[in-house]
C-alpha cells in the first residue's frame, strides 16, 4: 500500500476533533466507480479505522435517497456512546436482512454515495470527495460488479445525479481527489 496517497488525509485528521461523540468519522463520497471503497479500505488499513460500507445499507437499486437518514441514525447512536444499528440489505433476495451494528470507535470511515449528505455532515470530522471521468467510473464499476450492476447503471447514475445536485456534496468536501 502506498501510504503517501493518504498523507494529506492523515494530516487533516490529526488537526480534527471527533464530531460523532468520541468517534472521528470520515466520509469518502463520490459517484459510483470513483474508487471510494479502495480508498476507504486503504485508509482504514493505514489508520486502524473501522469501515461502514453504505452498500450494506442501500435499500435496493432505487434506495439511494433513503440511505443518508439511515446512516445519520446509526451515527446519532454512536455519538451518544451507544451501538448504532440498521438493517443490512440482502442484495440476493432484495429484502432487508440481518442487523448491522456499529460501535463507537476512535476512527470510523464511511464508504459510499451519500456518506457526505447534509443529514450526515454534523457527525463528520472530514469529508473526502473522489471523482473520475464517467467512462472510467463505468468501466471500473462494471469490471467490479459485472452483470449484477450493468442493468442498473443508468438507474443508479440518475439517482446519484439528483442526490449530488441537491446535496452539493463536492462543494462541502474538505478534500477533493481525482482518481
Amino acid at each position: 500500500m502506498d501510504s503517501h496517497r493518504y498523507d494529506s488525509v492523515v494530516a487533516h485528521l490529526d488537526a480534527r476533533l471527533p464530531a460523532c461523540g468520541t468517534t472521528t468519522a470520515v466520509a469518502v463520497d463520490g459517484p459510483s466507480g470513483a474508487g471510494k471503497t479502495g480508498f476507504a479500505t486503504g485508509l482504514a488499513a493505514l489508520t486502524g479505522a473501522d469501515v461502514l460500507h453504505l452498500e450494506d445499507l442501500y435499500p435496493g437499486w432505487h434506495g439511494l435517497a433513503a440511505t443518508p437518514p439511515i446512516v445519520a441514525g446509526v451515527l446519532a447512536s454512536v455519538a451518544v456512546g451507544d451501538i448504532g444499528s440498521a438493517r443490512r440489505w440482502d442484495w440476493e433476495r432484495g429484502v432487508p436482512g440481518a442487523d448491522l451494528r456499529v460501535r463507537p470507535s476512535r476512527l470510523l470511515v464511511l464508504d459510499g454515495v451519500g456518506s457526505g449528505a447534509a443529514v450526515v455532515r454534523p457527525f463528520l470530522s472530514l469529508l473526502i470527495w473522489l471523482e473520475a471521468p464517467a467512462d472510467v467510473r463505468k468501466q471500473r464499476a462494471l469490471a467490479r460488479d459485472g452483470d449484477t450492476y450493468a442493468p442498473y447503471w443508468d438507474v443508479w447514475a440518475a439517482q446519484e445525479a439528483d442526490h449530488f445536485a441537491a446535496e452539493q456534496t463536492r462543494q462541502h468536501a474538505d478534500l477533493v481527489a481525482r482518481t
